[in-house]
């Protein structure tokens, strides 16, 4: 099966940890500016989902959705969902880890887009 979305070691201990604090969590890619421009990491259903939105797939149980216009933009790859040191969005709730979420990508393969 190929996934959509992934997240790294690093990052899915992290959801373990928030989910420890703040229960069930869910995260949204907008690709807008500031804080949008990165994953941002809410409690389930703290963030409202709209038409706009698609479930990109589950990182660590956890929905991951993303604006229609952005995937439009990542469709051929594979978001890879990593932690780096330093403050995250200021809704994003890993702020406070001193941590923060961020995207990365690969293309993928002519087998996997046959796949899709």
């Amino acid at each position: 099966m190929v996934e959509r979305v992934i997240a790294t070691e690093a990052a899915l201990e992290l959801i373990e940890k928030l989910k420890s604090i703040h229960g069930p969590l869910m995260f949204h890619q907008s690709g807008g500016c500031c804080d949008g421009s990165a994953p941002m990491c809410y409690e389930n259903g703290e963030f409202k989902v709209g038409n706009s939105d698609l479930l990109l797939g589950e990182i660590g149980d956890s929905p991951f959705y993303i604006a229609k216009d952005q995937y439009e933009y990542w469709k051929h790859t594979q978001l890879i969902i990593d932690v780096v040191p330093g403050r995250g969005g200021m809704f994003s709730l890993e702020g406070p880890e001193g941590k923060r979420f961020l995207t990365k990508s690969r293309v993928f393969t002519q087998e996997e887009l046959i796949v899709l």
